[in-house]
């Protein structure tokens, strides 16, 4: 697990690389203009709603503005994470091409439909998780800090999971399952930066220093195995 620290050190000096800040720009603003769509979205739906049953549409307004501030805090990392996934290879590609140049010669890209699958595979697991630890956290509502460490806790496993297998599923050769960063790895690296995607603005740039950070780990992992698979 001391290799997490390194890792995300190593993400965060990386933030200035032309390719990094170009993946950063496109995946906040597909984020922003995916949110931007929701309210929009939110305010038709209300107003139709209050058409239908006589009530002034001023409070579709209202609700419209106060809604998708708070859908944003609950779904921002879940969206995020899944947009991301649309520009993970080149987060990972330039990693190898800076840190892991053998890695970078044997690494394969992945094509746009499997970074798809990918992307709505983890959404799946993310919203899938997140409601089985509803009730948990439910239970828990009376301890204050509960329902926090539960959600924490499962947002950790995932994303430390979606994280490193970004940069393992281009060296995976088939054994998808095999990702080579260890679970405590992994799950620290979750805990950093679900954490850090609590903090307004950095949580913009959590998810790039996430994916930059769970490819060391997998490629240093591959580097001291010898080599590609």
């Amino acid at each position: 697990m001391s290799a997490v620290p390194a890792a995300l050190a190593k993400a965060v000096g990386q933030l200035a690389d032309r390719a990094v800040v170009a993946v950063a720009i496109k995946s906040v603003a597909v984020t922003l203009v995916l949110f931007a769509g929701l309210g929009v979205g939110l305010y038709f739906a209300l107003a139709e709603a209050s058409q239908r049953y006589g009530v002034d549409d001023g409070w579709a307004k209202v609700a419209a503005v106060l809604l998708v501030p708070v859908a944003m805090w609950l779904l921002f990392r879940i969206v995020a994470l899944a947009v991301l996934q649309f520009f993970a290879d080149e987060i990972v590609a330039a990693v190898e091409a800076r840190h892991y140049p053998a890695q970078a010669a044997t690494a394969r890209a992945l094509p746009f439909r499997r970074d798809l699958a990918n992307s709505l595979r983890g959404l799946r697991r993310a919203l899938g998780y997140n409601a089985l630890a509803l009730p948990v956290a439910g239970a828990l509502i009376f301890t204050a800090i509960g329902p926090a460490l539960v959600f924490l806790t499962v947002n950790a496993v995932l994303l430390g999971r979606e994280l490193t297998d970004m940069a393992w599923l281009r060296h995976c050769a088939g054994d998808e399952a095999g990702n080579p960063a260890g679970r405590g790895e992994r799950m620290l690296l979750g805990a950093a930066i679900a954490g850090m995607m609590l903090v307004p603005l950095v949580n913009l740039i959590a998810p790039i220093i996430g994916a930059a950070a769970g490819a060391h780990l997998v490629l240093r992992r591959l580097e001291q195995a010898g080599g590609p698979r």
